[in-house]
């Protein structure tokens, strides 16, 4: 089985958010049990599974090294990307995911643009330990929906970008409160070529922080164009390897575009 490495939301290498793209032979998934393994033996951000349909379309499965996820951003690109190089996809492909069925379109250029379904974005309440957990106190927090994620808030990217998180607490928090992650977020800085920045943490999933997080944006997006005003906003990632996720708010979904780049090509053993 040919496994490749793809960095995506950026258009260099050792940048972005690396995942491993499986292209699985065309008698339908093996056994969930091995794809985790194998997930966990590439201790990838994420490892994604594609494979044929009968329709033409494409199925795709994620898995961390911990868990199988529900919705991911980063992997669905880097997928997208490679379908696209190998002329297996075309300019326009649809993948069927536990998350929904989810278009991609990739460009002359090689942009890749995914939509997705927006999230829902209300506030809730405090979370006891979570700034403890963070490093600094959130100015607001929302919940997503069935995003499961919580949005903590904070008065500017610099705030961001110094957090250092206690991933133990911060893993037992998001394991008491039933989430999938947090994300820490603000508007940019004056005179950024990017609209907000966020940073994305889910050590309870094998993630401690995620490099970039596409499917985060799927709140970040409407949370954001409500607040700054406009339907196309550039969001920043603070993680070390950091990223660009290009967002476009239409009706109950998001468009997320990004670049990406190949930085291993190779083959499965055993």
């Amino acid at each position: 089985m040919r496994i490749r490495i793809v960095d995506a939301f950026t258009d260099r290498a050792f940048a972005g958010n690396p995942a491993a793209v499986c292209l699985l032979e065309e008698d339908g998934w093996p056994d969930d049990a091995w794809m985790q393994q194998l997930a966990a033996e590439l201790n990838m951000p994420m490892t994604a599974f594609v494979l044929t349909r009968a329709d033409g379309d494409w199925g795709l499965r994620w898995f961390t090294p911990r868990i199988e996820e529900r919705l991911c951003g980063h992997a669905t690109l880097a997928t997208a990307f490679l379908l696209h190089g190998d002329g297996l996809g075309g300019a326009t492909m649809r993948f069927h995911t536990m998350g929904g069925v989810l278009p991609a379109t990739v460009s002359d250029d090689g942009t890749v643009t995914l939509d997705f379904p927006a999230a829902t974005v209300a506030p809730r309440g405090a979370i006891e330990g979570l700034a403890e957990a963070l490093g600094a106190e959130p100015t607001q927090l929302f919940g997503t929906g069935t995003l499961r994620d919580v949005l903590a808030v904070f008065d500017d990217e610099a705030t961001v970008r110094a957090l250092a998180p206690r991933f133990d607490a911060l893993a037992e928090l998001t394991r008491r409160e039933d989430i999938r992650g947090v994300t820490a977020t603000a508007r940019a800085a004056a005179g950024a070529e990017h609209d907000f920045v966020s940073r994305f943490f889910s050590p309870a999933d094998g993630i401690p922080e995620d490099p970039v997080t596409g499917s985060a944006h799927c709140a970040l997006a409407p949370f954001w164009a409500q607040r700054l005003g406009g339907t196309q906003l550039v969001g920043r990632q603070l993680s070390e390897r950091g990223g660009v996720v290009r967002t476009e708010l239409a009706g109950d979904r998001v468009l997320l575009s990004g670049r990406a780049v190949t930085v291993l090509d190779g083959a499965l053993q055993s």
